[in-house]
């Protein structure tokens, strides 16, 4: 298991290093967001330990740069802020788990092991298919770069579509993740808000696959 450690303070990377070695890991070390950026995108590594705090791109930034350039290394922020707004910001920019200053070494090693048995993944922050641009964060669509009004049901089944780009969804699937057991799979509300979408995004954005469900074209 190899591991980057972005951290500019000297006594804590260097404990970490001593610690993670003990454990039989190869750890690399570096104290800026550049330098993380950097390395992380020409080696890969199992698992990305990350400040945030530090000189130049702070986490935030580090951990949105590599998500965009495919960079899906599980990673693990380690910080001071431990504010509930900064947490949201960690995971949101594309980190998989926060743990807050100080902490339990055992406890890291923990967090280390699930986020490892996860593996790595695309787990874009993004998502894109052809020109449509969604960011479920924000709540925001976009077709080229025009924003597109959606409301709250339009927005969730069209981040369905776009999470599985290719693939036919039932109605059941839809009705599933969308809506709740209010809903009964005989109702045509499916059909009402494909209808809704193919005309905010395309007539021919949403194809109908007869008799199993709907598909968005990629």
């Amino acid at each position: 298991m190899r591991v980057l450690v972005v951290e500019d303070e000297a006594k804590l990377a260097s404990l970490l290093r001593q610690g993670l070695r003990r454990e039989g890991m190869g750890v690399d070390v570096v104290s800026s967001g550049e330098e993380a950026v950097t390395r992380a995108t020409a080696t890969e590594y199992d698992l990305i330990l990350l400040d945030v705090m530090l000189p130049g791109h702070d986490g935030f930034e580090v951990c949105r740069r590599l998500r965009a350039y495919e960079v899906w290394s599980p990673t693990l922020m380690l910080t001071a802020l431990d504010d509930v707004h900064d947490r949201i910001r960690g995971l949101d920019s594309g980190a998989d788990d926060y743990l807050a200053k100080p902490f339990s070494f055992d406890e890291l090693l923990a967090r280390m092991r699930a986020l490892m048995r996860r593996g790595a993944p695309p787990r874009p922050t993004l998502l894109t298919v052809g020109e449509l641009r969604l960011d479920p964060a924000a709540r925001r669509v976009w077709r080229r770069d025009e924003e597109l009004p959606l409301t709250r049901r339009e927005f969730a089944m069209l981040e369905l579509f776009m999470r599985r780009p290719g693939e036919v969804l039932t109605r059941f699937e839809l009705l599933e993740h969308v809506w709740d057991q209010s809903y009964e799979n005989r109702s045509n509300v499916i059909e009402v808000y494909v209808g809704y979408l193919r005309e905010k995004l395309d007539r021919e954005a949403i194809e109908t696959v007869r008799g199993v469900g709907y598909r968005l074209r990629t």
